[in-house]
């Protein structure tokens, strides 16, 4: 029996939540999605995204569907291709995007063989489409009066939450459906499957976006999208725009007709500005909601870097509230004057940033002003408003974060406070190790061995032996109204704090599993910086250098490695203690050498 909520007396562990999204095209639900599935993986739950367009463009290209014949065939379903890719490059070249399945991705090119596009798959001047041309679909295929299109669509999208259902049967806690479910009746048929299903929880999301500037923006982006590679980008927005339409004569907003089904639901409008939460009882859906009431598209970083080094690390202790060091005041200096350094060339980037993209939205003014969708909510053109709602602003706040330990906020001591909020947060604090604390690893593996061979096989949920003794578990539920602030918070942020803190927080913004956290490799000396963006976190690294007294960018995707300890409780000498085998926790070029261990 479908359980919408949960007046039952059985606690929420015993439930699996399906988040179905709900969304006219360009509303941001791809943002949305991507963002809420790394925050609960992040906290735990076993979470996947359940995609309907990438089913539906295999659909396209097998004979095992029904689908429209004819025009709805031809120009329903094949665009002309063009040889240009459609793809942007990447601001530095230092730099690193998770990616979060970023739309361009599919648009690298690929060897000329087909008549129609550049995809491999046909030979050239071949009269029948390739295999990559027959997976795209044109504006017609969305036309709600092409009824075989629509049986085509509302049987892949039932087709794709079957599998998420089978997933959570298999042990899935948390799946999400990520497509339009933008009629009342495909969202009422999925209420009627889930009836059938036991501990089963519904929660809708739905992402209204008012904004004019904004969808304009999302509609060029989505000429990058795998529906339009190597496709023209006018011709692009142009069928972009026609299908838009299309849905849009088809879509009706989450409202009566789901409410007497009584099912929990929440509306997100203009990426968090407004929200609307019907009926929400669930722990796991209060915590989606939560998270996403805490959104926002303001540019900004989140720079995160350990403390300068302290007499303990000299000394190789762990824990404890030693002061820094003399390497470690100089780093403190250094790290300043980098900050100042930095928020001036990061406004300078963002107003780079505005000039690439009003040349990229002029450059489908002409085509796409013509076709702007038919709602009240899109009247306007492009040209009217002159995109100047786009032009991303930064904001003069700038705060800092330390811990309660004196490490942290000695190395803050020399920023102008005149410039800089600066902010004492307990939540901030290293790991707590016990009855560890101040001692050396050689140390706890001679006189706890058992502990030390236990934190060795399982680091994230191993607790330090002694009252307060913490887990790296236990860490995250600590940060967890920590994230919620910094999605919140509309300026930019530097953390200083210390190694675990620091892996916690970077596998949260790089979407690193939480399996490989604890043994992230983070050293002395390096400030990570997470950017924020539409398709994921863009993340830059620099190095601090003693030689020089300053800071250089090194490549991100080697910066953060996995270092996989060999010792054992038997192996007591610091020596032994530091052999590791290494690889990177983000993908990296080929053949790029590991950075030497530290």
């Amino acid at each position: 029996m479908l359980t919408l909520g949960h007046s039952d007396a059985r606690t929420d562990s015993d439930h699996k939540l399906v988040v179905v999204m709900v969304g006219l095209p360009a509303r941001g639900k791809s943002y949305i999605v991507k963002k809420l599935k790394r925050y609960l993986s992040w906290l735990g739950f076993q979470t996947k995204i359940f995609n309907v367009g990438d089913r539906r463009r295999l659909a396209g290209s097998t004979d095992e569907y029904e689908v429209a014949e004819g025009a709805e065939r031809g120009s329903g379903v094949r665009l002309q291709r063009t040889a240009q890719g459609q793809g942007q490059g990447q601001a530095h070249s230092h730099g690193y995007s998770h990616g979060q399945g970023s739309e361009t991705s599919a648009s690298a090119s690929a060897s000329p063989s087909c008549a129609d596009c550049n995809s491999p798959g046909a030979s050239a001047g071949a009269p029948a489409a390739c295999s990559a041309c027959e997976t795209r679909h044109s504006s017609a295929f969305f036309d709600p009066d092409n009824k075989k299109a629509r049986q085509l669509r509302e049987q892949v999208a039932m087709e794709v939450f079957e599998d998420l259902l089978r997933w959570l049967q298999a042990g899935g806690q948390i799946a999400i459906h990520d497509a339009t479910n933008s009629t009342i009746e495909r969202r009422g048929a999925l209420i009627s499957r889930l009836r059938s299903e036991t501990d089963v929880n519904l929660l809708f999301v739905e992402s209204i976006c008012t904004d004019k500037d904004i969808i304009n923006r999302n509609i060029r982006l989505k000429t990058q999208s795998p529906d339009y590679v190597g496709v023209d980008a006018d011709e692009a927005e142009a069928d972009f725009r026609a299908r838009l339409r299309n849905y849009e004569r088809a879509y009706r907003p989450i409202g009566a007709a789901e409410e007497k089904h009584d099912v929990q639901y929440c509306k997100i409008i203009d990426v968090g500005k407004k929200v609307i939460a019907y009926n929400i009882q669930g722990f796991l859906e209060s915590q989606v909601v939560f998270y996403l009431m805490n959104m926002n598209l303001d540019p900004r970083v989140i720079y995160i870097t350990r403390h300068g080094e302290s007499e303990d690390n000299a000394a190789g202790r762990i824990g404890g509230d030693a002061r820094l060091s003399a390497t470690g005041e100089r780093y403190a200096r250094a790290l300043a004057r980098f900050v100042d350094r930095r928020r001036v060339e990061f406004a300078a980037e963002v107003d780079e940033q505005n000039q690439r993209m009003a040349q990229f939205m002029a450059s489908g003014t002409a085509s796409g002003a013509s076709s702007e969708p038919e709602s009240d909510a899109s009247q306007s053109s492009a040209h009217s408003t002159g995109y100047s709602g786009l032009l991303m602003r930064v904001k003069p706040d700038f705060e800092v974060w330390t811990s309660m330990l004196r490490r942290t906020m000695e190395t803050v001591e020399h920023f102008d406070a005149r410039r800089y909020r600066i902010k004492n947060i307990r939540s901030l604090n290293e790991i707590y190790a016990g009855k560890c604390e101040g001692m050396t690893y050689a140390e706890i593996a001679a006189q706890f061995p058992d502990d030390f061979e236990a934190r060795q096989l399982d680091k994230f949920y191993y607790r330090y032996p002694g009252i307060g003794g913490e887990s790296y578990a236990d860490v995250v539920l600590r940060l967890q109204q920590v994230i919620v602030e910094l999605e919140r918070i509309r300026h930019s942020v530097l953390l200083v704090t210390h190694r675990a803190m620091a892996r916690t927080l970077l596998s949260y913004f790089m979407d690193i599993p939480t399996t490989h956290m604890p043994d992230m490799d983070l050293p002395l000396g390096h400030v990570y910086a997470c950017e924020p963006r539409p398709f994921g976190n863009f993340l830059r690294v620099w190095r601090y250098d003693p030689a020089t007294d300053d800071f250089a960018e090194i490549d991100a995707s080697t910066a953060l490695r996995i270092r996989y300890p060999k010792i054992t409780a038997a192996q007591k000498s610091p020596v032994q203690a530091s052999s590791t085998q290494t690889r990177p926790a983000l993908p990296s070029p080929a053949g790029t050498p590991a950075p030497g261990a530290q």
